[in-house]
């Protein structure tokens, strides 16, 4: 339905004439008496939201005025659209744009880039990537960060999207998968991949450096790397280079960089992994609150659940990995090799302490992706299981896997607290991100188990630590969804329900909102998101797709084209009926 009226309005607002545009007495959409919480951690008030193109129009007791649309949010919570920061749909959005497993929690942009982005990619990296492609496959039609972002763009996705850049892909690009340190040139190319990055708009660099080759990477070419995002006004992101028996002294790597680069920086999915490792949470609570008194900025994420997912390589000793999966996979297939690796993952030292001992054992660890379809019996089964299924011990077991599948195969390790999950919930500078894919219920996607994070991360945080066991208030989570992580990344006119900000909105049940997903089924839809606009668009309508794709490429602080951004106006109107 186009209304010449409407085309006029979404013309003002193009124009950037706030003030008329909150005057008008049509909009596009209201979203009438619903509890609306602006994202600032304020309480609730009971208002009317207005949207007109893809902006917001006005905020408040709008009665008098009418719109195309009118959306009952009677009894329900109006809140900015939810932030990913840590999202593995890189993707799953290629294959299905709809972006249902996290649209239908409210989420609204997701963030990429733990350690490897999908850009800069040289051929190398092109054909690598190609060659890991399995259910879902791609042209690859890009070369640089900026260039992927805005071929999901093209292709039509319901989230807007945003990214780091990878130091592990900065790294494979221009090292390669060995062990050995940036010479200055290399490492001043580097430097170079990462301020072109920023130009095109990342948010800065992110590392991942339990994994080879990131964990190659020394702290001096961190600091290099974050440097370099930093004149650009990017900040410095990372999985750091322990989460167990190391963590403090990660911690104190990440403080690092960060004064030493004069950067913020963020903890990804904190957590102290393995029983023995739980209560260094304290430690580093203190730790990164002393950096606060200092005048840093350090902030963190995670997800609500007690166990991680990653792959087989976690529980492998790096050195085995050094060159890259084909290197590995040949290794492991050497008997001498074999058996260091077994005694490594057998006896922890120092040195290395296996993701598998932290799951308390081949009973912690739940087997969920395998590229290899003559391996998918064993979806859903433990370590354990399958080595006695197949009569090895589980070292050996973990090994084979590695060598049958082609890949580092997909699992979940139980590894940590639910004291601590609560613990980290509560603090003020942790915001949420799934590190799970966005996948649908259906087709490719159940090809493979993963874990629920990817389906019930963002509804979870209201259901179990809201409204059950209130850790926190309503609007703080909010708040720790929306302007938390939107001010951290420096992102503009998002995060907020503010006249002139985009109009990213929620609208959810409070009493109803729950995921649903489990490790046992985790492709299971989250219920109680009735509403979802994306840049204005009606993408969730009483809790079903519309179909819209209307998400586009959100820009960190460095984009060259921040001056010129087009406004509001798009080549789109919303075409909906009124049913009222």
């Amino acid at each position: 339905m186009k209304h010449a009226g409407a085309a006029l309005m979404l013309l003002a607002a193009a124009c950037g004439n706030q003030s008329d545009a909150q005057s008008q007495s049509t909009y596009d959409v209201i979203i009438k008496g619903g509890t609306v919480f602006d994202g600032s951690g304020a309480p609730g008030v009971v208002e009317d939201v207005a949207i007109t193109g893809d902006r917001i129009a006005a905020i408040g007791d709008l009665s008098s005025a009418t719109a195309l649309v009118v959306v009952d949010a009677t009894g329900k919570a109006v809140s900015p659209g939810f932030i990913n920061m840590l999202s593995w749909a890189v993707e799953d959005l290629i294959e299905d744009g709809r972006s249902l497993g996290d649209l239908s929690q409210g989420v609204t942009l997701e963030v990429f880039g733990e350690g490897v982005s999908y850009g800069p990619w040289s051929d190398t990296i092109k054909a690598e990537a190609k060659k890991r492609q399995s259910d879902i496959t791609y042209d690859i039609d890009w070369t640089t960060l900026g260039e992927y972002l805005e071929s999901l763009e093209r292709r039509g996705i319901s989230p807007n999207v945003a990214s780091f850049v990878g130091a592990t892909t900065l790294r494979a690009s221009v090292i390669g998968y060995d062990n050995r340190a940036a010479t200055p040139e290399q490492l001043e190319q580097m430097q170079e991949m990462v301020r072109e990055a920023m130009r095109e708009g990342a948010m800065g660099v992110g590392s991942s450096l339990i994994y080879a080759p990131a964990n190659f990477a020394d702290t001096n070419e961190l600091i290099a790397l974050a440097s370099a995002a930093g004149e650009y006004g990017g900040m410095y992101i990372s999985h750091m280079r322990s989460e167990s028996q190391q963590l403090l002294e990660a911690l104190d790597e990440l403080i690092e960089i960060a004064e030493t680069a004069g950067v913020s920086a963020e903890i990804y999915h904190l957590k102290a992994s393995g029983q023995t490792n739980w209560g260094k949470l304290d430690q580093v609570i203190a730790k990164v609150e002393a950096a606060h008194a200092r005048g840093l900025k350090i902030t963190a994420d995670m997800y609500a659940y007690p166990a991680s997912s990653t792959g087989l390589d976690a529980a492998m000793p790096l050195w085995v990995q050094e060159g890259g999966y084909e290197k590995w996979a040949e290794r492991l297939k050497d008997p001498v090799v074999r058996a260091r690796v077994a005694e490594a993952i057998l006896n922890p030292s120092p040195d290395f302490f296996s993701g598998i001992t932290n799951a308390g054992g081949p009973e912690g660890v739940l087997l969920v992706g395998f590229r290899n379809p003559d391996l998918r019996k064993y979806i859903g089964k433990t370590l354990a299981e399958v080595a006695e299924e197949r009569g090895t011990l589980y070292p050996e077991t973990a090994m084979d896997l590695v060598i049958e599948d082609g890949s580092r195969v997909q699992v979940v390790y139980f590894s940590m607290s639910e004291e601590n999950i609560a613990k980290k919930i509560a603090l003020p500078w942790v915001s949420f991100g799934s590190d799970g894919g966005s996948m649908a219920p259906e087709g490719v996607f159940l090809n493979e188990s993963t874990h629920p994070r990817a389906y019930g991360n963002f509804a979870r945080v209201f259901a179990k630590y809201v409204r059950d066991e209130k850790i926190l208030t309503i609007e703080e989570a909010v708040r720790k969804l929306t302007s938390l992580p939107a001010g951290n990344l420096k992102i503009k006119d998002r995060g907020k329900l503010e006249p002139g900000f985009y109009a990213d909105i929620v609208v959810f049940d409070p009493a109803a909102i729950q995921d649903k997903a489990t490790f046992a089924e985790p492709h299971q839809l989250a219920v109680g998101v009735e509403q979802v606009f994306v840049n204005g668009a009606y993408t969730i309508r009483d809790g079903v797709h519309t179909g819209a794709k209307a998400g586009r490429v959100v820009r960190g602080p460095g984009w060259e084209g921040r001056d010129k951004e087009p406004g509001t106006l798009r080549s789109y109107v919303i075409e909906v009926e009124n049913d009222k």
